[in-house]
């Protein structure tokens, strides 16, 4: 198999997968935000509470992760 009949094989997989995951979605998990969807914009302070932070601030420029939780 070519380098590019296997890419072309890859796209189909992942196109594939995210149909299922997005029709997953609507029926198990109606209220949560669905894969692809746009956040809701938001602001918070930084963990020293000097600044904030708006997410709107980094849209196309660098992806955002959220974490929950402590690492305590």
């Amino acid at each position: 198999m070519s380098a590019i009949s296997k890419m072309v094989t890859e796209v189909k997989t992942i196109k594939e997968y995210w149909t299922k995951e997005v029709r997953r979605q609507k029926v198990l998990e109606p209220n949560v935000p669905k894969v692809g969807e746009m956040a809701v914009n938001f602001t918070l302070t930084d963990s020293s509470g000097e600044h904030t932070v708006t997410l709107s601030d980094f849209q196309g420029k660098k992806p955002v992760a959220l974490i929950f939780g402590s690492f305590t």
